[in-house]
């Protein structure tokens, strides 16, 4: 029996032990012969008892009745699931729908681990670390329990800074199973209520599939499936071209408008836009797994159980970037690319990239699946077009290896990019151009385009050429001329790292930022926050200072909330500062330096 038919009965078996509605279609014809049909039977006894193997179902290998629901219904609703297509970056955790307010408690005993308190990306988030080796994380919450809220105060005035990442003693704060550690809020980067939960390996940190351990959803809607991408490549496996197709839905599952797609290549790559649904949410969310095959045999699979956190960025390889960042959706790249080391896919022959020929059709499925035994599949056949002409590359100036060191050393520009930096060789168009507008201190240089991955940072230096002496304390690498990316002088050279293709060139900043008084009055009786908005006239790069802020009443520091996805900072009246008259000096600094400072009077 071959790698395909063991595959296939595999899954047939583990749908049909699973209870499931729809087993997979097993697409190949078994001999009737007696002696056939016995080895056949033999082979099913015998497939049948390794499903008990972590292989076959990832559930097995975690524990099924540990934990308990983070929120006081059990059966949850999701708004996001693990390992969904996000910005630069798998989500590492479910979406649990859930008011503001809504309490938050411990699915199993455990103590806290650590604690984090940020204006952006979690916002206010735990950390409970538990006896069997995994730690439960709670994010976006709207508070803790007072006394840990007490504590992280506490550090906050010590420390005079509102943004914490506080990594706790066993023993400090514990907590029983079912215990209350907080509510569910909108703080960090969340635009809906909603709890952010996440399950990791406490000894790597590595987040797992939550879904796996036995929490209860409603789900018997299959994934939906809405456009193919087709990706003609040259004997190389690079592009040359793509386009897409959009799928159509029939009783017997999905199809292309044509029977047959005719590509002009030797070989193929495909993507998918796919996205998973659940029983009384509207929610597009992120599937668990999907197979390629090609004339049955398995080219190409991933399954979101578990991945290295800290190689979340290759999700740049796992889809279309380009298609991602252009606003036209998440597409899954049903082929691996050359730099992609992510271990969410199985051994399989080929990565993905179909082999054609000019003399037949060979099929191709393309099968995605949920956790609660749902699947789409998507069938067509490819062909290779009989004396199709590829189409030509377009021209490049410098052909950059994914797999060593490239340097680029021009009269006005410098770049090194270390081995490791792009996922695929890239054959990289460069030009340069002036500005006219007296804002650009050099050329503007345009790297390739912008909707290119890149995976890390590449060091730049960019010579000034049109620069007043007394402005080079002021200036910094622009990125399409909107962010910050910093800088060092070396000579004539404005040296700094990046981590995007695009334009870039050197630009002055001298504009202070601004402060609006969003809730502020002379008489502050009966309010319970003070509050305001701050902003800057440039975004900064991840390795630049983002906008920073001191606020003093009477010469001492007071806490000031950040909400990044609002600019507003707030202070609560909490009884820190007392009923009289105060006087309030805000000062808001950017990454060059420039202040904005306001003192005003007020009463409490």
């Amino acid at each position: 029996m071959g790698d395909m038919q063991t595959y296939l009965l595999r899954i047939f078996i583990k749908k049909a032990a699973l209870g499931y509605a729809a087993p997979v279609q097993i697409s190949f014809i078994i001999n009737k012969n007696p002696r056939t049909m016995r080895l056949l039977l033999l082979s099913l006894l015998l497939l049948s008892f390794t499903l008990m193997d972590t292989d076959t179902d990832p559930r097995s290998a975690y524990p099924q009745d540990y934990f308990r629901s983070p929120i006081p219904q059990q059966t949850l609703l999701l708004a996001g699931t693990f390992g969904e297509l996000r910005p630069n970056h798998f989500h590492a955790g479910i979406d649990i729908k859930a008011p503001v307010g809504t309490p938050l408690h411990a699915v199993a005993d455990g103590y806290l681990a650590k604690i984090e308190v940020s204006g952006n990306g979690y916002g206010k988030a735990l950390y409970i670390a538990h006896p069997n080796g995994y730690t439960s994380l709670y994010a976006h919450m709207d508070g803790f329990t007072p006394e840990v809220e007490a504590f992280v105060k506490k550090v906050q005035y010590a420390t005079e800074q509102f943004e914490q990442e506080l990594i706790l003693e066993p023993g400090m704060f514990v907590f029983k199973k079912g215990d209350k550690i907080g509510a569910v809020g909108l703080t960090g980067a969340t635009l809906g209520p909603h709890l952010h939960f996440e399950i990791h390996d406490t000894r790597t940190g590595n987040p797992i599939n939550p879904l796996l351990f036995g929490f209860k959803v409603k789900d018997q809607t299959p994934p939906r499936l809405h456009e193919l991408r087709v990706y003609t490549l040259d004997e190389q496996w690079h592009t040359i071209d793509s386009k897409t197709i959009p799928t159509v839905k029939t009783p017997a599952g999905y199809r292309i408008s044509a029977d047959t797609l005719y590509v002009p290549s030797a070989r193929v790559g495909f993507g998918l836009k796919a996205f998973d649904h659940m029983d009384g949410v509207h929610n597009q969310n992120g599937i668990y797994g999907l197979s390629l095959l090609h004339d049955d045999s398995l080219l190409f699979r991933f399954e979101m159980e578990t991945f290295p956190h800290q190689e979340t960025r290759y999700l740049n390889a796992h889809l279309d970037y380009h298609e991602q960042v252009s606003g036209k959706g998440y597409f899954y790249r049903c082929f691996a690319l050359a730099n992609n080391p992510l271990p969410i896919y199985r051994e399989c022959a080929g990565s993905g990239v179909v082999p054609l020929n000019q003399a037949r059709a060979g099929k191709v499925e393309i099968i995605t699946e949920d956790l609660h035994g749902n699947s789409s599949t998507l069938t067509f056949f490819a062909k290779q077009a009989a004396d199709a002409v590829l189409p030509q590359r377009p021209e490049h100036d410098f052909l950059l290896y994914h797999s060593e060191e490239n340097m680029i050393d021009d009269a006005d520009l410098r770049l090194y990019f270390p081995m490791g930096v792009l996922y695929e060789d890239l054959h990289m168009k460069y030009r340069q151009s002036e500005d006219k507008s007296g804002l650009v201190g050099s050329a503007t240089h345009h790297l390739h385009n912008s909707k290119t991955p890149v995976h890390d940072f590449f060091r730049i230096a960019i010579r000034a050429t049109k620069l007043p002496e007394h402005l080079r304390h002021k200036a910094f690498i622009a990125h399409q001329k909107r962010t910050n990316c910093g800088g060092e002088w070396d000579g004539d050279w404005l040296v700094s790292q990046a981590r995007a293709l695009g334009d870039y060139c050197i630009m002055v900043d001298t504009i202070p930022p601004t402060i609006q008084l969003t809730t502020f009055k002379s008489v502050m009786k009966g309010y319970k926050k003070m509050a305001f908005t701050i902003s800057d006239n440039f975004a900064t790069a991840r390795n630049v200072p983002r906008l920073r802020y001191r606020a003093e009443v009477d010469g001492q520091w007071i806490l000031m909330e950040h909400d990044a996805k609002k600019r507003l900072i707030s202070h609560t009246f909490d009884g820190t500062i007392k009923p009289g008259t105060h006087r309030l000096k805000l000062t808001v600094t950017d990454a060059m330096g420039n202040e904005k400072v306001i003192e005003r009077t007020f009463t409490l």
